[in-house]
């Protein structure tokens, strides 16, 4: 029996000729029956992939004969289903393309890469140390590094969420003085995966931010770790066709509907098809056209 797996991954490395890079990407994934989306730029490989079990391992065997991502961190995770034709149900096609940053922060040109990773990121720390540094250090403060509509539905236990609506904000944020108060600070930044904090704390330690951590693997790693029972509270929100995912059941419920109030953990794109924002919204005030502020007189004419 088919059964669909997610694969979402990343790679801060030279890459040479990212346009073979892409053409080997698409064509990889072609033949294997793969959908999803894969950005390739000088710096490194931004990936999450979804089909069958088998071709996904297949992928992950073939992605790591290449030197640079021999020791790739894989995570992988529960597709919803495969159509007739075998095709993840998660992704509506297969998009590969080359971009100046696999990450858009708008600063392709601060931005360090060698055959280490990031160089001048933040320290790496994987769950267990975490958990040691804000024991040792109770004036560490997390520092959420996705949109902000994301961390509604879920965030670490007291993170600040800067006001974002896309990554490029994050420059603006940091330069508005708004978190100075943080530069003396432990910052612990965190994102789904890990690759948007990859960037975003060295853009924090070139810009004063004395004492810069990043959660290793993301919060997939941690919650694969410690599910309900840790610092994280609440869904954590994917770019596929589920939504937002919760590593155990009965998961705290931060969302509240945009519409009428209500809890929950849900999230639903705007109605207009040029946008992409992306809006709280319960099953109920879903079923519904909804719209989000910007369009929301297009709504009422």
């Amino acid at each position: 029996m088919a059964v669909p797996k997610i694969l979402l991954y990343y790679v801060f490395a030279p890459i040479p000729d990212p346009a073979a890079m892409r053409l080997w990407q698409r064509e990889l994934c072609e033949r294997l029956g793969l959908r999803g989306r894969i950005i390739v730029s000088p710096h490194g490989i931004n990936g999450t992939v979804g089909g069958d079990v088998d071709a996904c391992k297949r992928y992950v065997r073939r992605l790591r004969e290449y030197p640079a991502f021999r020791d790739v961190d894989m995570k992988w995770s529960d597709g919803t289903a495969l159509d007739e034709d075998g095709f993840s149900t998660d992704f509506p096609r297969l998009s590969v393309k080359v971009r100046d940053e696999i990450v858009s922060f708008g600063a392709p040109d601060e931005l360090r890469v060698d055959e280490h990773g990031v160089v001048g990121g933040g320290e790496h720390l994987d769950p267990e140390s975490l958990h040691e540094l804000v024991e040792r250090r109770p004036d560490a403060v997390f520092f959420d590094g996705r949109n902000a509509v994301e961390a509604e539905i879920g965030r670490f236990r007291g993170a600040v969420v800067p006001h974002t609506g896309t990554t490029h904000d994050f420059v603006a944020e940091l330069e508005s003085g708004k978190y100075d108060e943080l530069k003396d600070r432990p910052v612990i930044t965190y994102c789904t995966g890990g690759v948007r904090c990859e960037v975003l704390s060295a853009l924090m330690v070139s810009r004063g931010f004395r004492e810069v951590y990043q959660l290793d693997g993301g919060i997939v790693r941690y919650g694969e770790r410690y599910g309900n029972d840790g610092l994280w509270e609440g869904s954590l929100t994917v770019f596929d066709g589920r939504e937002s995912i919760d590593f155990a059941p009965a998961p705290k419920v931060l969302g509240r509907c945009h519409r009428c109030g209500g809890p929950t953990p849900r999230l639903q794109n705007c109605g207009d098809p040029a946008c992409r924002e992306r809006l709280v919204t319960c099953e109920a005030c879903g079923a519904h056209p909804i719209r989000c502020e910007a369009h929301a007189d297009e709504l009422e004419a």
